[in-house]
């Protein structure tokens, strides 16, 4: 769906709410604080900037961002989880203002980490903006996964398959999605007004996944590292405008 000047100027708002949470839990995240302490960080920046929250409540999830620490790739609750010296941490976040979304996530290292840890962190990311670079006006959308998963692989890492980026505005969540890999096809054709989440989950070891029984967090069937990022990101005629960036 291609979204109005008016549209977009809401998802900007929405974004720059998402980025200034991103910002206030990178903050708070060190040794010895608790996941949920940053979810309560993460809740203070959406009360006072006036959004809503578009993670509490969706299909019952019971905090405004996710936590994945270390092996958890996506979708960790907050909780008593305390942080440790040499933890990575993904944090996703979401905020809704006058009805449109923005969603982004980011990895860091808590303290001193591993060498295959900071790596992992920096391949990830620039695997983000590699596929960014492909959202523009007549390309393809496949392009995006073609690239994040070039760079993931030429680093020696993997990329999940069960979870993917996806269209976003009025709802989290809308069509089409965005694999972070060449699924065969080039998919749809770019035009000025798209709006996209695009969004790596890398993985250590290899791309295979196993759900915990809380029914949400995802994490490496080996047991080994993994890292997400992601920015919610318009296609205009000037090229792909990142609305999740302060």
């Amino acid at each position: 769906m291609r979204r109005s000047a008016d549209e977009l100027a809401k998802m900007r708002r929405a974004g720059r709410v998402v980025a200034e949470m991103h910002e206030k839990t990178r903050a708070a995240a060190r040794p010895g604080v608790t996941t949920r302490q940053i979810d309560a960080v993460a809740r203070d920046v959406l009360e006072r900037r006036g959004a809503t929250s578009n993670f509490l409540g969706y299909h019952g999830f019971p905090a405004v961002i996710c936590t994945s620490p270390n092996d958890m790739i996506v979708h960790g609750i907050p909780g008593d989880y305390r942080l440790e010296d040499g933890d990575i941490l993904s944090v996703d976040c979401g905020a809704i203002i006058e009805g449109y979304h923005g969603d982004a996530a980011y990895t860091m290292a808590v303290g001193d980490v591993s060498a295959e840890a900071r790596r992992l962190i920096e391949v990830t990311e620039r695997s983000l903006w590699a596929g960014i670079e492909q959202l523009k006006v007549g390309n393809r959308l496949h392009e995006v996964g073609r690239a994040v998963q070039s760079v993931a692989e030429d680093a020696g890492f993997s990329v999940v398959r069960e979870y993917v980026g996806h269209a976003i505005g009025t709802a989290m969540h809308e069509q089409p999605q965005v694999p972070n890999y060449w699924p065969g096809t080039p998919g749809p054709t770019l035009k000025a007004g798209m709006v996209f989440a695009v969004e790596p989950m890398v993985n250590a070891g290899g791309p295979e996944t196993r759900q915990l029984d809380d029914g949400w967090s995802v994490v490496t069937a080996d047991g080994r590292l993994s890292a997400h990022f992601e920015h919610t990101i318009a296609v205009t005629d000037a090229g792909p405008e990142v609305f999740t960036v302060p």
